[in-house]
């Protein structure tokens, strides 16, 4: 399936308790990248049932093999269901900086401000200031890292075919992470910890994202350079060989 979206099975669960649908595209911790028809059925039931489309699109520059990011934003007439949210963390590489926008109906802008002034956290004054300057930069900032990006998930793909027969990668043309699908009955947190413990490599299991029925792990290759990547995905495909297949 790909972890793709599902806007009739959406429909289906929107109730009258219902306020929001929220979406993440490009995602985590899948990298799935939502098609623009799917993404424009979500928002139609969120104008048709009342609801807000919230779209999380942190990882909108981080999109691979000619696959490219589409804001719900961008529909006509959406602007007044629609809450967009974006992040100066990833592209900019601002994690921790805690910096970041949200683009919603004028409606909106005063009940946000009150749950804003009674949040103890918010952005420092110099990662305020930083962000001016990465939006006054743009993506041009972005593109060298992008490439080395792009560069790592190759290298991180080719060698997880090499065990194949004990794992599935969905598809995954965004962000920097693989929702991996190991062949094996064993719990995913178990796995995991072997994986730390013995092989001193560290993925997180599914169960952390709400999957209780399959044995998934999440792989993630943002942060690395290539060649921690490269011992990191050697250390993974020897942990999971080794393990399964004892």
């Amino acid at each position: 399936m790909g972890y793709q979206l599902q806007p009739e099975a959406i429909e289906n669960t929107v109730t009258s308790r219902t306020r929001a649908v929220v979406t993440i595209s490009p995602n985590n911790p899948t990298g799935a990248v939502y098609p623009p028809d799917a993404l424009r059925q979500v928002n139609d039931i969120c104008r048709r049932r009342g609801i807000y489309h919230i779209s999380d699109e942190a990882y909108e520059y981080f999109t691979y093999d000619s696959v490219t990011h589409f804001s719900p934003g961008s529909i006509e007439a959406s602007s007044q269901h629609t809450i967009s949210l974006f992040s100066l963390s990833k592209a900019y590489g601002f994690a921790s900086w805690r910096i970041g926008w949200m683009v919603l109906p004028e409606r909106l802008f005063m009940p946000i401000r009150k749950i804003q002034d009674t949040i103890l956290i918010c952005s420092p004054v110099i990662s305020q200031w930083a962000a001016v300057g990465a939006m006054h930069a743009g993506r041009a900032y972005c593109e060298d890292k992008l490439h080395e990006t792009r560069e790592i998930r190759q290298l991180v793909l080719e060698r997880l075919r090499e065990i194949a027969d004990l794992v599935t990668i969905p598809r995954a043309d965004g962000a920097f992470y693989l929702l991996a699908r190991v062949h094996t009955g064993m719990d995913p947190m178990h796995l995991a910890q072997r994986l730390i413990e013995e092989h001193k490599v560290a993925v997180i299991p599914g169960t952390t994202f709400g999957v209780q029925d399959q044995c998934l792990l999440r792989i993630a290759y943002g942060a690395l350079q290539k060649d921690t990547a490269a011992e990191g995905i050697g250390r993974l495909v020897h942990g999971l060989r080794q393990i399964l297949t004892a």
